[in-house]
C-alpha cells in the first residue's frame, strides 16, 4: 500500500515513514509545498492529510492531484504520530 502523508512537522519525518513501514507500507511525506509536492504525489492508496500544519493552499492543491482517482483521503487535525497509528489502523481494514 502507498501512503502519501501531506503536513506534518519536519522533525517527524523518519518517524512517519518508519511507523507506515510497520504497516507494510511504502510513504512519501511532504511538510512544505516547495518539497517537491507538484512532482511527488503520484497515485496514492492512501493521503492522509495533516489539516493543523498545512496552509489552505497546500490543501486545495494536494486534493486537486489525487481528485477523480481511487485515492483515500483522511483528514487529522494533529500530527502525532498516534494519529498517525490510528488513521493506519482504520484503513489497514478496509484495504
Amino acid at each position: 500500500m502507498s501512503i502519501v502523508i501531506v503536513g506534518g512537522n519536519e522533525c517527524m519525518v523518519r518517524r512517519y515513514i518508519d511507523l507506515c513501514r510497520d504497516y507494510n507500507c511504502r510513504a512519501k511525506v511532504f511538510c512544505k509545498m516547495r518539497d517537491g509536492l507538484k512532482n511527488g504525489i503520484g497515485s496514492p492508496d492512501l493521503m492522509v492529510l495533516f489539516t493543523s500544519t498545512m496552509s489552505h493552499k497546500m490543501i486545495k492543491f494536494a486534493l486537486g492531484e489525487v481528485k477523480g482517482t481511487s485515492t483515500m483521503i483522511e483528514r487529522s487535525h494533529s500530527a502525532s504520530l498516534c494519529a498517525l497509528r490510528e488513521i493506519l489502523d482504520r484503513t489497514a481494514v478496509r484495504v
